[in-house]
């Protein structure tokens, strides 16, 4: 575990940051970007289980993920081979999400369109969650062309947007309430 006493450390008053290994590096640094974009990605979907009351295996399937986006912080704040037992995303995690992606959408009826953010309000935050993770999705693409990268990082963040999505049509009275794109109709 990590036990924080101290908040402030004045450690990135110079537009510095510290990463796991210890190294330092610009607050405005490519790897610092995508962990801080997971970040950006835990607190939406902090907001939408704000909507689970009705629904707790979705609740339980999102505190999953939260925890595991801290993982993927962790992991990403690590550069490769900077610590030794350096947590990391592995491959059991993206199974997990790929298991509940076919178990939420095995009751779903296949689309015709695709689907606009929105319905309840629950789907409508796990959406805007979806689009937060494709951004840190292509910035760990983008530090994965510059440098190493765990590759079950980039693979759970893929298979995370998806599984937001599924989970928004189920959320949505199982895709009744998707709000469908219709191509040129307010033209």
């Amino acid at each position: 575990m990590v036990r924080l006493t101290r908040i402030y450390t004045r450690g990135g008053d110079q537009g510095e940051t510290s990463l796991g290994d210890g190294g330092r590096v610009p607050k405005q640094a490519l790897r610092v970007d995508a962990f801080g974009t997971v970040d950006e990605a835990n607190a939406a979907l902090g907001l939408a289980r704000l909507h689970t009351e009705s629904e707790s295996a979705v609740d339980a399937a999102l505190a999953r993920i939260q925890n595991d986006l801290f993982d993927l912080g962790a992991d990403l704040a690590t550069p490769e081979g900077g610590r030794e037992n350096a947590l990391r995303i592995l491959g059991a995690q993206v199974e997990r999400l790929e298991r509940e992606i076919d178990a939420w959408n095995a009751s779903l009826a296949a689309l015709d369109s695709f689907v606009l953010p929105g319905g309840t309000p629950l789907a409508a935050h796990l959406h805007l969650a979806r689009t937060v993770v494709r951004r840190a999705e292509r910035l760990v693409a983008a530090l994965a062309a510059a440098e190493p990268v765990n590759p079950e990082a980039l693979k759970y963040l893929n298979r995370l947007s998806d599984h937001l999505f599924v989970l928004s049509r189920h959320v949505n009275d199982r895709g009744a309430r998707d709000v469908l794109w219709r191509p040129g109709a307010h033209r």
